[in-house]
């Protein structure tokens, strides 16, 4: 997932979206503001101070940065006015470059204050972000309504066009409609309405966020009796019970709590479960108890059910405002303007040819599953919700002849970062070095890592790895965010600096990050993310790397990623699959039984993706929330009686975490993950037919993929890059083969 932010910044929007950017960190080379000394956000020379940032540093920073993009923006409108007037008209540098350099100090300090309220989220940056967000929706709609603005772009757009490179071609249209989806041909009350509803809109945003994260963490269930953790695999237990030895030490002394989680084993326990993946997922696919089961999964379909419910309706009567003042009929039809996807009718076609393969796998795959759990002594007429993940962990097993829990000694982080850091190296060319210490983090367990060209030794760029679970602090999901963007005008930003933050298992005891396969194939998704940031050539900052990519190819170098966790050369040739304590290979046969695991359930699977597309796009397309009798939860429950094999329960509220769409940028754009898989799996195609087993061709393609996927980013259109690459457009048949679904 590629990270959002709530304020738009005019000439760095990424994608699609009109409303929301990435997380891009800009700044000048030299502090330039009288109170730099005593605050951190104000200090932009280099990468951010997460080592002297503080939360009362917020508002101040935010605040005289604020004002000073307001003086800035006056006297550049003014200077527009008079050049568009003049003979010669306004140049590319005089606005596009020009409204580059006056953003970036505010694009830097509110992307850092995002940032941490994604990882390390507390009451006074909250209150801080808050109460600052709707100055800087203000300040940023200003600035894209501006029509001295628009006028030079457009002047530019049109005498410049033959002096211009494609990509700053792409950026000037972008400009243009992203100002036109930002209300800059409004006038009067409309104009108000707009303004102020895309203010409430991404408070909104951030509220149904933090909601969801609280919900997270208030609930957890801890388990004192052994026959309750039944099944429970070592790993588990050992995570359990340091969640509860966590929360002993933070309760108050002398509570129940206190005294019994202080001592917590494995062995012994008490056992903490929460809704976090590393301790809910292992407690639904292995714990015997249905009962224990049932209480986790209500729990983690119902969270922030009752805060989040009537924020879901006001933010899709919001939206579909938004449009209609736009001139759309649907939100859905405004957001695809900016899109690969042509219209709602081609994602519905793309969608119900892959259902068509899907459901009927899916339908059998649960008539399969019931049989053998009914064989194993199920005693029940049909699977619940809650049994899924148990027996179809039991099926795999039996099926596949290993369990889970066996493959994660063999994916201990460090070594999974040296095979990932191979693969790169031997597709890309690039070496990607330890540099801890070079950079101040924002916790401890944040890595610092650079990236260098292996032929010429060049330093190409940067990344923060934060890669554990922290339900206190940091969001659910992973995402890569952007820290620093390529740009040829700010000074000192030559180098992209990325965010990839993950949730995976953290390190028990004395023992490393013992990965699942799951949590390893998402490391390389959002390294895919990051390599398209880090290695792109493009020089102009609102098409360099996933910036002004359309936002349903965006996940195309992610997806394309994941593909390599199957190849034997990626796990044996670096190191990534060998026992972190005796240092054994993962066994071949062992290896060979994880790949044909691979398209498991591929009908579920896939099913479960279209259904979540399909529910974004109605809710944002048909449905109307001003007019039509229904909930969204009555939508969305007429979508999963032809999406799901087992339909939700009655109090399910799974819209109120579904942070992609009403959180996370995705918002009639979910559709995105399966239209850019595939892009992915027929890029992927091209190394099959190269041969996987042909080093040299292998390593050829990988190079050709750095220099069109990765090197072009949104400097050209997503098509185009594709074709450039593959030679032809993309076709589903790969992602169909590739899930076992031909």
């Amino acid at each position: 997932m590629a990270a959002p932010q709530a304020a738009a910044f005019l000439f760095r929007s990424a994608g699609a979206r009109a409303a929301q950017s990435l997380i891009r960190v800009r700044g000048g080379a030299a502090p330039l503001f009288s109170t730099v000394a005593s605050n951190a956000l104000l200090d932009q020379s280099g990468l951010p101070k997460f080592d002297k940032i503080e939360p009362s540093q917020v508002k101040p920073a935010v605040s005289e940065l604020l004002s000073k993009l307001e003086t800035d923006l006056e006297s550049l409108e003014k200077n527009l006015a008079t050049k568009t007037a003049s003979p010669d008209g306004a140049s590319y540098s005089d606005v596009v470059e020009a409204m580059e350099v006056i953003e970036s100090p505010i694009e830097y300090a509110w992307g850092v204050v995002s940032h941490l309220t994604g990882v390390m989220n507390g009451d006074e940056l909250r209150a801080a972000h808050q109460e600052l967000q709707p100055d800087v929706i203000k300040v940023t709609t200003k600035i894209a309504q501006s029509k001295a603005v628009y006028s030079a772009v457009e002047q530019v757009e049109q005498r410049a066009k033959g002096s211009l490179d494609e990509a700053q071609r792409r950026i000037l249209a972008s400009s243009l409609a992203g100002m036109k989806l930002s209300g800059v041909g409004l006038e009067g009350d409309l104009k108000d309405k707009f303004n102020l509803n895309r203010v409430r809109l991404a408070e909104l945003s951030t509220l149904y966020s933090n909601n969801l994260l609280d919900a997270t963490q208030a609930f957890s269930l801890t388990l004192t009796a052994k026959e309750d953790v039944a099944g429970l695999p070592p790993s588990a237990l050992a995570l359990c019970a340091q969640m509860a030895q966590a929360a002993a030490a933070k309760a108050e002394e002398g509570s129940a709590e206190a005294t019994a989680g202080a001592g917590a084993t494995a062995e012994a326990g008490p056992w903490r479960i929460g809704l976090d993946m590393p301790t809910y997922l292992p407690a639904m696919q292995h714990l015997e108890s249905s009962k224990v089961r049932e209480e986790l999964y209500r729990a983690f379909i119902s969270r922030a059910g009752e805060e989040n419910a009537p924020l879901i309706s006001e933010i899709l009567q919001l939206r579909a405002e938004q449009a209609r003042i736009l001139g759309f009929n649907t939100y859905a039809e405004m957001s695809l303007e900016r899109k690969m996807a042509e219209d709602v009718v081609s994602v519905a076609a793309l969608t119900e040819q892959l259902r068509a393969k899907a459901h009927p796998a899916a339908l059998e795959e649960l008539v399969t599953l019931t049989a053998f759990a009914k064989s194993k002594g199920f005693e029940g007429d049909q699977l619940q919700l809650w049994d899924v993940a148990y027996w179809s962990e039991k099926q795999s097993e039996e099926l596949f002849g290993f369990e889970e829990e066996e493959l994660r000694p063999y994916f201990a982080l460090p070594n999974v970062l040296k095979g990932l850091f191979g693969l790169c190296k031997r597709l890309f060319g690039v070496d990607i070095v330890e540099a801890d210490g070079d950079a101040p983090t924002w916790h401890p367990d944040v890595r610092f890592f650079k990236v260098q060209d292996e032929a010429s030794g060049e330093h190409l760029a940067s990344f923060y790895l934060d890669p554990y679970s922290r339900p206190a602090t940091k969001r659910g999901g992973a995402w890569m965010g952007t820290c620093t963007g390529k740009s040829s005008v700010v000074p000192g930003r030559e180098q992209p600096v990325a965010y990839l933050t993950c949730n995976g298992s953290p390190p028990v005891g004395d023992k490393p990050s013992l990965m699942t396969f799951s949590e390893v194939t998402t490391l390389f998704h959002e390294m895919g993310h990051g390599l398209q940031h880090m290695l792109t050539k493009v020089p102009h900052a609102a098409a360099a790397g996933i910036s002004g990519v359309e936002w349903d190819a965006v996940e195309l170098p992610s997806q394309f990623m994941e593909n390599w966790c199957y190849d034997e050369q990626t796990v044996y040739g670096s190191g990534l699959a060998k026992h972190y304590e005796t240092g054994e290979p993962l066994p071949k046969k062992l290896f060979a039984k994880l790949k044909e695991r691979s398209i498991y359930q591929a009908g579920m699977v896939m099913l479960r993706q279209l259904y979540f597309g399909t529910l974004d796009m109605e809710l944002h397309g048909d449905y109307d929330p001003a007019t039509d009798a229904r909930t969204p939860f009555q939508v969305q429950k007429e979508i999963a009686s032809h999406y799901t094999v087992l339909p939700p329960l009655e109090e399910d509220k799974f819209l109120c975490a579904f942070g992609h769409i009403f959180a996370g940028g995705y918002s009639a754009g979910y559709y995105s993950y399966k239209w850019a898989e595939v892009l992915s799996a027929d890029a992927f195609a091209a190394f099959e037919e190269a041969g996987l087993d042909k080093e040299a061709e292998v390593r050829a393609t990988g190079r050709k993929f750095r220099e069109t996927v990765l090197a072009l980013g949104g400097g050209r259109h997503p098509s185009d890059v594709f074709r450039d690459f593959r030679g032809k457009d993309a076709s589903p048949e790969a992602l169909l083969r590739h899930s076992g679904l031909l």
